[in-house]
């Protein structure tokens, strides 16, 4: 496990350390954002924590809420995280406050998403990055 995705589940366990909690691995290339949730999964199984996956294709945010979230709240263990992996409209204005926590992968010169709680750059996914991003410095056109 690189110290990247142990970075992030500190962070992640610091700010939420218990209850049923979502994460929303996100970014532009949806079978990538697959890959990153399967590497947080299990660095925050390393840290001892119970962990469920899921995956969307579209992100959808009806069928997100239907179809996973809903049974996830009803269903798994307190003090079960939930990963969600997909595309761009996780984050999306109607879905981002399902999520506790949000990470935006990236590759090479994609711009960052300013709602993320984490950035991470995967263009050498063997060796995977953390960013930080200013975006007080960003002109009020830059969209999100």
């Amino acid at each position: 496990m690189t110290d990247v995705w142990n970075g992030i589940t500190s962070e992640f366990l610091h700010l939420y350390p218990r209850g049923k909690r979502l994460l929303a691995v996100a970014g532009a290339d949806a079978e990538r954002s697959r890959r990153a949730a399967d590497d947080l999964a299990a660095a925050l199984t390393d840290a001892g924590q119970t962990v469920a996956r899921a995956h969307t294709a579209d992100g959808d945010d009806q069928a997100l809420r239907t179809d996973v979230i809903a049974p996830f709240r009803a269903e798994a263990a307190e003090g079960t995280a939930l990963i969600v992996s997909g595309p761009a409209a996780l984050l999306s204005e109607r879905s981002r406050g399902l999520w506790n926590f949000t990470l935006w992968q990236l590759a090479g010169d994609e711009q960052p998403h300013s709602v993320a709680s984490a950035l991470v750059d995967l263009t050498d996914p063997a060796n995977p990055s953390r960013r930080f991003a200013d975006y007080c410095a960003l002109p009020a056109s830059f969209g999100a």
